[in-house]
């Protein structure tokens, strides 16, 4: 059903008032899901087989792709890359105020950040042919000066993921076509100037906090690029997951940011956290700017101890992990190598918080497509009151393929067959700890965010 539909707020995390809360009650459906996690744990416990595992995760079916067509179809998603980031850039400035009835604004946070990064884990990543902060960086490329220290690993990613929230939480970026423009043209001109600095493949491998997302995301999609002839290869969902890949240097940090990025927008956004920071904030904000800095701060304090939290607990895990089966590998080996189990849970909680989100503003994005300078009413699809469990679905399937990878990591990282088994008992009371979080916040209706 469509409706027209007064202004909402287009806070990432959230899903427009449009989405109904879930329909049962709140402690059921948090219990739910951690009991089936646990259950899927004790099903996969009975999989003891290292060679039959291997040989699942390594099943695929080559999807051929004629040489003629790669360097057209590359050159393509580039192009059609630049395309949008213009759009977005003019209809963001010359389009109505009205973030429901802005063609940019829409197509930042409904058709991109919603709608093609599902595509990234669900179909495939095609990001680095599409990304165009890449394209323009190849074309004025020249000898870069420097690389990025090795020693800093994925760290710069994490504090540039960490300031991306932050920023859109405390800030009109979904709410002001303006603002959006600013930002974008800021984030344009620092990944521009530190692609020439430090050279495009180093800084959109390591340092750029979305190329970092999506690649990771790609990991858990069913098709991957085939290296040995160019095409693609159609396998499991999360299978790639369980291959050995280099991690430098805070790449645990940054799976572990993703998981608490997606859930603190969510967060954010529930009428409990409203009821945690009203008290606080109250007393001590003061009206004007010095306000908004006080509330700014506190969200970013919030933002930071929140995901120590998580990341304190997975190393937590890790060493307990280590002790159990008293492994000679050190708890950062143990973390770095079960880590990619968490991004089908980040997968999971992403779909979960932004399908509802598109569905219900698509029909203002097909509006603003076909009249970007007009300044009608915006029209929103108002889903059905069911839609709510199916959101709690994903987190708890998301979970259900995190179980199978960590069993397969485990199962190929510690011999014999108890081991691997109780090694996963830390990592399992993590995960049903992060189920529960998640089905929690996805089972909340949406609100403003306090002071924001």
């Amino acid at each position: 059903m469509i409706a027209p539909h007064e202004p909402v707020v287009l806070h990432v995390g959230g899903l427009s008032d449009a989405v109904a809360a879930t329909p049962v009650p709140s402690w059921l459906t948090v219990l739910t899901g951690g009991v089936l996690v646990g259950a899927s744990f004790l099903f996969v416990s009975l999989l003891t087989d290292h060679e039959a595992i291997r040989t699942v995760n390594a099943f695929g079916v080559s999807l051929p792709v004629p040489a003629i067509l790669r360097r057209p179809v590359a050159a393509s998603l580039s192009a059609a890359g630049l395309l949008v980031l213009v759009v977005v850039l003019v209809a963001g400035t010359l389009g109505p105020p009205t973030p429901t009835a802005n063609l940019g604004v829409l197509v930042v946070w409904v058709g991109w950040w919603a709608g093609y990064a599902m595509s990234t884990y669900l179909v495939a990543n095609s990001w680095p042919a599409v990304n165009p902060w890449r394209t323009l960086a190849r074309l004025r490329a020249g000898s870069a000066g420097r690389r990025p220290p090795r020693r800093y690993g994925a760290w710069p990613s994490v504090g540039f993921l960490l300031a991306l929230v932050w920023i859109e939480v405390v800030t009109p970026l979904a709410s002001n076509p303006r603002a959006l423009v600013a930002f974008v043209l800021a984030y344009t001109a620092v990944t521009l100037a530190g692609a020439a600095r430090y050279g495009v493949d180093p800084w959109f491998d390591r340092v750029d906090p979305i190329s970092r997302v999506f690649r990771l995301y790609g990991r858990v999609a069913p098709i991957r690029p085939a290296s040995a002839d160019g095409g693609l290869r159609l396998r499991l969902p999360g299978a790639a997951l369980t291959e050995p890949r280099p991690a430098p240097p805070g790449s645990t940090a940054f799976v572990v940011a993703l998981l608490w990025v997606t859930t603190f927008d969510g967060l954010v956004a529930t009428p409990a956290w409203n009821a945690f920071a009203r008290p606080l904030l109250s007393p001590v904000v003061p009206v004007g700017p010095a306000g908004q800095v006080v509330v700014a701060a506190f969200y970013l304090a919030a933002l930071l101890v929140g995901f120590g939290t998580f990341l304190v607990a997975y190393r937590l895990a890790a060493d307990r992990s280590r002790a159990t089966v008293d492994s000679l590998l050190t708890p950062a080996a143990i973390e770095r190598r079960l880590a990619p189990s968490l991004l089908p849970i980040a997968a999971g909680y992403h779909v979960a918080h932004f399908l509802g989100y598109a569905l219900t503003l698509s029909p203002a994005l097909v509006a603003a497509l076909v009249d970007p300078f007009g300044a009608g009413a915006a029209r929103v699809a108002v889903l059905p009151p069911w839609f709510g469990t199916l959101q709690l679905g994903f987190v708890v399937v998301g979970h259900l393929l995190a179980v199978w990878v960590a069993h397969a990591l485990a199962m190929d990282l510690f011999p014999g067959v108890l081991r691997p088994i109780r090694s996963q008992y830390p990592f399992v009371v993590v995960m049903v700890g992060y189920t529960m979080t998640g089905a929690w916040v996805v089972g909340q209706p949406t609100v403003t965010p306090a002071f924001l």
